[in-house]
């Protein structure tokens, strides 16, 4: 026990699949055409992705399994190391030399096959362990309208 809570825990993951073809390198941009599969592992049967194909989207969360736990950011720095972009502290950004290195996508669903997904916009690389997927509804969107720096809606600019 610390002062603050429970002392932290490990928490282990298993992968429920992994991210086949679409962009083999790393890089930051341009992830809007990119079409890929999201396989799962032998452990699920097609009827885990039942009703799923009645969704336009779906939220994947995976693994930055390419980052070595050497280059994890703990505290602030400048996005994508520009400094004309303000000093920001890395939960205030999306990069993905995060503490857990973990990525979230929102991507388009193109179709279900078998234990295959097919999505587009996914921005994940080939090989990527997938941790989990979930069907995108818009009740879980933002409530009210959002804001966001100037630096963010650029660097968003050809993400995309």
């Amino acid at each position: 026990m610390t002062e603050h809570g429970p002392a932290p825990m490990d928490i282990v993951t298993v992968p429920v699949g992994r991210v086949v073809g679409g962009r083999a390198e790393v890089r930051d941009d341009e992830w809007g055409g990119v079409a890929a599969v999201i396989r799962l592992d032998g452990r699920f049967g097609a009827d885990a992705l039942a009703g799923l194909d009645a969704f336009s989207h779906v939220e994947v969360v995976y693994h930055f399994d390419r980052v070595p736990e050497e280059k994890v950011e703990t505290g602030a720095r400048h996005p994508r190391g520009n400094p004309d972009w303000p000093l920001v502290g890395i939960f205030a950004q999306r990069g993905k030399n995060r503490p857990n290195r973990l990525g979230v996508s929102r991507c388009r669903l193109l179709r279900v096959d078998g234990r295959e997904l097919h999505v587009e916009g996914l921005d994940a690389v080939d090989g990527t362990p997938v941790l989990d997927i979930k069907p995108y509804m818009d009740e879980f969107g933002p409530r009210g309208a959002t804001t966001q720096p100037a630096w963010a809606t650029e660097i968003m600019h050809s993400y995309y």
